[in-house]
């Protein structure tokens, strides 16, 4: 049995789970997320309590079960808490700031770079080398995250670039000079 499949997840006060015909909707107070889980999947709610239950042992059940179990507990945490990344910026003259919705980042190019809030997706510009990127769906932070970085990724040499707060960059070391 599946060793994360098999926890309950606990729905906390302040949250709403509805299962109708193969879809979980959970809505909590930052918003409303839906997911469409796969019909081998048993999801049921027994009093403050999800359980995932599956059919058999076959190899694409047993997969399944701990995917979607995880996938429902980080719908309830998203509801509730919300999910953010942190995005540092590094570099001589390389800037962030935000303008209303927008997000303007001077990345060492001839031109600005401007990156907008999405309806589910906030960013927050807390200092002017690092972003916060807020969400209440862990993928789509992940995701736009991601796509923040992709504007300038950090290179091996300097280390100049976007990257996560957490990411630890291996350098290099220029080049040798001359030998003989």
């Amino acid at each position: 049995m599946s060793r994360i499949g098999r926890k309950p997840i606990n729905i906390p006060a302040g949250v709403d789970v509805k299962i109708d015909n193969g879809v979980i909707t959970v809505k909590g107070p930052k918003g409303s997320l839906d997911y469409s889980y796969n019909k081998n999947m048993t999801v049921e709610i027994n009093g403050t309590e999800i359980e995932v239950k599956r059919p058999n042992d076959d190899k694409l059940n047993r997969s399944l079960h701990g995917l979607t179990r995880t996938l429902i507990a980080n719908m309830i945490t998203g509801v509730t808490e919300g999910y953010q990344k942190t995005l540092e910026v590094n570099g001589v003259g390389y800037r962030v700031q935000k303008q209303g919705k927008k997000c303007v980042m001077n990345l060492g190019f001839s031109h600005q770079v401007i990156v907008e809030d999405t309806d589910d997706i906030t960013m927050e510009v807390p200092d002017p080398n690092k972003i916060i990127i807020h969400g209440i769906d862990k993928q789509k932070v992940g995701q736009f995250a991601a796509e923040v970085r992709e504007k300038r990724p950090p290179e091996p040499y300097k280390g100049k670039g976007i990257k996560y707060a957490d990411e630890v960059i291996r350098r290099k070391e220029g080049k040798a000079g001359k030998g003989k």
